[in-house]
């Protein structure tokens, strides 16, 4: 079955197209390897182009389907005001990340662009799934792939360490869904994700709880932020996509599409605030200590998707959706700058690179526009976005409002300190610094310098997704026609104290704490609480198989032999010698019986008689 507002024939193969493309292109990739190394980037870009054209017809048509997947649960997909723009963005940006990762990756590209392709869909079916067994077949798909990409460089065992630990983190919040699937239909409620506020208590709060846990995982929030940081070791076009517009943009997404869920138990929508806003500061603090540009990044993705999760929790779903889209054109832009800079100088630390915005001028323009976005400075995307959350936030509460504002402040503060470094003069022993991680090429390429120009204009203008007319129609489309708005004053008020802490940033430098550069000690946390535990069951698992169950594998093997030789002879010498006997004895019979067929008519008659003088004789000794 399908239908929706407006829905045809060609809206839903439109919503297939976008979903089934790049994962068959990006199978076909994986599973042809390295013969497909030389077109793996043109089918990849190419894919991902067509992709974006079938994302964006189908975010013009709004289709919805649905086909039997489980008993009483259908695989549902569906584009609404929501996902519509949520998928748009998803598609540019892996259209981009990809086009860069043409001149970035020389490494099995044809794996390499395959996962991606992989990952994009199941990003793709994630952002328009409309009923729990659709969302876990994609978190699922979206969660392994992931492992792949971010342990790419599968030879070096701290990548893969990091894969790992990423994974395991996130799998660890993931079975949130399969509780919250499990206590919706003993709810009374179906898998369909806008019946799950209708789930009996207390089911229902089982429900919520599941998936904000699951969801937190996923955007990386408090206390499951340190998975992030591992999965900085996986190469620049996957932190570029997996952390700005895919899979943690995706938890947080997922709160918003949940909103109304949150709101119905009483205390999750709460919670899901404080957690963003609090995940906002803390990660901020961490940001702002750290001296490689990845890590850096890495936490201020945690602390912006702390203000979409802030918005779901204050039920500002159009700020939040905005929040999402500018954040992800503005991180995947500096992502992919800080790839840029760590494939031409083999380095991603910031000492190592002062300056080198003023060496290619293009890439350092592009960086300072998403620097300067990412501070909230007028009147690029996220200044707009981040006061358009907080202005719902002041509604609920004055402290939630304060320490999202001190998050703002701290985004200043970490985005003005990139800012201040690429920008100064180069040293003169500016080459001591550099391949301390890789070879430098020394060397940005047109398709890297495309993809940068292209997410600086994004990161530049998508703030006008919150003011008027398009920031009104959304509202409309989703229902928030009373949604509260900022003030001329908190407009001021954030604009002010962007630029304050930026130029304050040029003239003292910024503390960088141990406890705050150690991600708030959550590493050592997350490997004793979740990786070590798990990794030391496969352990025991894997001992347990050697020594009992392959023991008892070989132990019972020779038997086995044993018992089939025996079993051999018995079927020779008793089996096959009963049944040729039988076979002799009815061959010879048929033989004595041949004989009587003599044809004479007079034999026949004897023949009678005697039968009939033997039946007689028989019915004689019956009768007596």
């Amino acid at each position: 079955m399908s239908g929706a507002t407006g829905t045809s024939t060609a809206g839903v193969v439109l919503l297939w197209t976008f979903i089934v493309l790049p994962a068959v292109a990006g199978a076909a990739l994986c599973l042809v390897g390295r013969r497909a190394d030389r077109p793996a980037p043109a089918v990849s870009v190419t894919a991902a182009a067509l992709a974006l054209g079938a994302a964006i017809a189908v975010a013009v048509l709004r289709p919805q389907t649905a086909v039997p997947f489980l008993p009483g649960a259908d695989f549902g997909l569906a584009v609404d005001a929501l996902s519509a723009v949520v998928v748009v963005t998803v598609a540019a940006v892996t259209l981009l990340v990809l086009l860069f990762a043409t001149a970035d990756i020389d490494d099995r590209p044809a794996r390499f662009h395959g996962l991606m392709l992989l990952f994009a869909a199941a990003v793709g079916i994630t952002a328009t799934a409309t009923t729990l067994p659709a969302l876990l077949f994609s978190w699922e798909i979206m969660g392994a792939t992931s492992f792949a990409l971010i342990g790419y460089w599968w030879r070096e065992p701290d990548r893969v360490s990091a894969g790992t630990t990423a994974f395991l983190t996130t799998r660890t919040a993931d079975l949130g869904l399969y509780l919250a699937a499990g206590a919706a239909l003993a709810g009374g409620s179906s898998l369909v994700l806008a019946d799950l506020p209708g789930a009996a208590d207390p089911w229902r709060d089982v429900v919520t709880a599941g998936i904000l846990v699951a969801a937190l995982g996923k955007a990386a929030q408090l206390p499951f932020s340190f998975w992030l940081s591992r999965a900085m070791e996986g190469p620049s076009p996957v932190s570029a996509l997996l952390h700005s517009a895919a899979m943690v943009a995706m938890g947080g997404y997922l709160l918003l599409r949940i909103e109304p869920l949150l709101a119905a138990t009483g205390w999750a929508a709460t919670t899901t605030a404080w957690i963003g806003a609090l995940t906002a500061l803390a990660l901020g603090a961490v940001a702002v200590a750290q001296s490689d540009l990845k890590q850096l990044l890495a936490a201020s993705t945690s602390a912006q998707l702390g203000f979409v999760v802030l918005a779901a929790g204050v039920a500002n779903v159009s700020g939040g959706v905005a929040q999402l889209v500018a954040h992800a054109a503005t991180k995947a832009l500096l992502f992919l700058v800080a790839g840029a800079w760590l494939t031409a100088l083999g380095t991603k630390q910031l000492s190592a690179l002062r300056g080198a915005a003023r060496r290619w001028p293009v890439v350092g323009v592009a960086a300072a526009i998403g620097a300067l976005s990412l501070a909230g400075v007028v009147p690029l995307s996220l200044w707009a976005t981040k006061d358009d959350v907080l202005a719902a936030a002041r509604e609920q509460s004055l402290a939630l409002y304060l320490v999202g504002l001190a998050a703002a402040a701290l985004s200043a503060a970490y985005a003005g300190k990139v800012l201040w470094i690429v920008w100064r003069d180069r040293p003169a022993d500016a080459e001591a610094g550099y391949d301390t991680e890789q070879e430098g090429t020394r060397h940005v390429g047109v398709a890297e310098k495309i993809s940068l120009v292209v997410l600086a204009g994004g990161a530049a203008v998508l703030g006008l997704l919150v003011w008027p007319p398009v920031g009104e129609a959304l509202r409309r489309a989703l229902g928030e026609t009373a949604a509260p708005r900022p003030g001329v004053l908190e407009l001021a008020i954030s604009a002010v104290l962007a630029v304050v802490v930026v130029l304050a940033v040029a003239r003292w430098p910024l503390p960088e704490p141990r406890w705050a550069a150690r991600w708030l000690g959550l590493g050592p946390a997350t490997q004793a609480l979740v990786v070590r535990p798990v990794l030391q069951v496969a352990e025991a698992l894997a001992r347990f198989d050697d020594r009992v169950l392959d023991r008892a594998v070989d132990a019972t093997g020779p038997g086995t032999v044993r018992a089939a030789t025996v079993a051999a002879e018995v079927d020779d010498r008793g089996v096959d010698r009963a049944v040729q006997g039988v076979a002799t004895g009815t061959r010879r019979l048929g033989g004595l019986v041949r004989r009587t067929q003599t044809g004479q008519l007079h034999e026949y008659y004897i023949q009678a008689a005697v039968v009939l003088g033997a039946g007689l004789v028989l019915l004689l000794v019956v009768l007596i």
